[in-house]
């Protein structure tokens, strides 16, 4: 199963649709308008729209389709879904170009009518790009049914809920693609009846070597209805694995309607999501990322320049700190900063700095005064290990000691630590764990509802708190 070789299909696919979706419609156009006496007659025709199209349609369309995420899961599509996702697209994509292309200025407009050359050219571009996807889609859906495609899934539970589950699970007569590699027990006193059946592979308490170990795919949660208080520790240990999550449900969550139904055929199944944000905003979020954090570092050179020559001035000592920080999903990264302390500041041991901390240089407070210490951290996110908001990543020393008060600090790993957050931007830097604990609860409001526009409101206050100078 290639992941890479199955997006490229779908991408290879959209490149070819999109040009020739652009070359049917023009012709299209043309020859109803005599402008041309057959389409083998097109390309002696000098039309300046007809090139702007065929130089813009291969990186408009596919553009469009990534942020509306399209391009997510190659291999768990939706052929319903996938025909409304193509439909609304297209409809907005043609829209544009209808406007970008000056298509709506021309005189065609007199001959054929504003909408009649609209939906032709949303017509052409639907179609071409929807039956080739549609093959595409539909030959992987069979091998997904039929066992050839799979995803390596584990299963949490070993009692008799667990056995049911993975009974119904495998005797479906197209499968879901679940190649189960085995199980994992809830706590040690299990009777582990699946064990007759799976691989026992160990104990929750084991589970995220094990997904690393076994390259597990998706997880689905089958425990006892006295095993429910087990849940939070199960959900505290996936968060920071990239794997789909799945439960089977409970009488109570059928009733209340949380259970949806995403195949007729296939287990009911509850899905625990990590996507906290629409897939075209979070899309849009990232190509923002990539975007401010380039223009701002081309912006900034002039300033950057002067801090190193401050830093190097002002003490002795190299003019960018690195250290390592717990990024999405539990992974370690180097955090990149201009240096703002002495030297040798933490040779006791990791410590964080207050207000009146006689480790930061006279250089470094004056930095740190407007944030301008962290410029370096856009380089981070062209790396892709940090977004501009999103909460402070922290290193793992304070992580561990967060967590034994406040366990639900690891949802944080959930997204890509930030630049800014609104956590510090409503309670500024803290000084030690306990502040960081308070710190907290904003970060988890900010997750329950992350959007564009609240990134927006994020960044404008951080920019009023560089521009007044109250950072610490």
């Amino acid at each position: 199963m290639n992941r890479k070789l199955q997006l490229s299909k779908y991408i290879i696919s959209d490149l070819i649709s999109a040009i020739v979706g652009w070359i049917a419609f023009f012709i299209h156009w043309k020859l109803s308008l005599g402008a041309i006496p057959d389409a083998g007659a097109l390309m002696h025709l000098p039309d300046r729209q007809f090139y702007n199209g065929l130089v813009l349609a291969p990186f408009f369309w596919p553009l469009i389709h990534y942020i509306t995420g399209y391009y997510n899961d190659v291999f768990r599509k939706s052929r319903l879904f996938e025909f409304g996702q193509t439909f609304g697209n297209v409809l907005v994509g043609t829209l544009a170009l209808y406007f970008l292309l000056g298509i709506n200025k021309t005189e065609v407009l007199y001959h054929l009518g504003t909408f009649s050359l609209f939906f032709s050219m949303f017509l052409f571009q639907f179609v071409i790009t929807y039956v080739p996807r549609l093959i595409i889609t539909t030959i992987t859906t069979h091998k997904v049914h039929n066992g050839i495609i799979g995803f390596n899934t584990l299963l949490i539970g070993s009692n008799s809920k667990a056995l049911e589950a993975w009974k119904e699970l495998v005797e479906q007569k197209k499968s879901s693609g679940n190649k189960f590699i085995g199980f994992v027990s809830v706590n040690h006193n299990s009777q582990n009846v699946l064990g007759d059946y799976l691989l026992h592979l160990g104990n929750v308490e084991d589970i995220h070597q094990i997904i690393k170990d076994r390259n597990v795919e998706e997880v689905i949660i089958a425990i006892e209805n006295v095993e429910h208080d087990m849940i939070n520790l199960i959900i505290n240990k996936l968060i920071n694995a990239n794997v789909v999550i799945k439960a089977i449900p409970s009488m109570y969550d059928i009733l209340t309607g949380r259970v949806r139904m995403s195949s007729i055929l296939g287990t009911p199944l509850i899905s625990v999501s990590h996507n906290l944000m629409p897939a075209w905003q979070e899309n849009m979020k990232t190509f923002m990322d990539y975007l401010v954090a380039s223009l701002a570092l081309i912006i900034t050179l002039p300033l950057n320049l002067f801090l190193i020559a401050g830093i190097k001035l002002s003490s002795k000592g190299p003019v960018f700190y690195s250290h390592e920080r717990i990024g999405r999903y539990g992974k370690p990264f180097s955090i990149y900063k201009f240096r703002s302390m002495y030297v040798d500041a933490e040779k006791g041991g990791p410590e964080l700095s207050s207000k009146n901390d006689d480790r930061i240089t006279p250089f470094g407070r004056f930095m740190r005064k407007s944030r301008l210490d962290e410029i370096p951290n856009f380089f981070n996110v062209l790396k892709g290990e940090m977004s501009l908001v999103g909460p402070r990543p922290e290193r793992k020393y304070f992580i561990d000691q967060i967590t034994q008060n406040a366990p639900h600090y690891l949802h944080l790993l959930k997204v890509k630590p930030g630049i800014t957050s609104w956590g510090q931007v409503k309670y500024g830097y803290a000084e030690n764990v306990d502040q960081m604990v308070q710190r907290l609860k904003y970060d988890l409001i900010y997750l329950d509802n992350m959007s564009l526009y609240v990134d927006f409101k994020i960044i404008i206050y951080t920019i009023l708190t560089i521009i007044k100078r109250t950072g610490i």
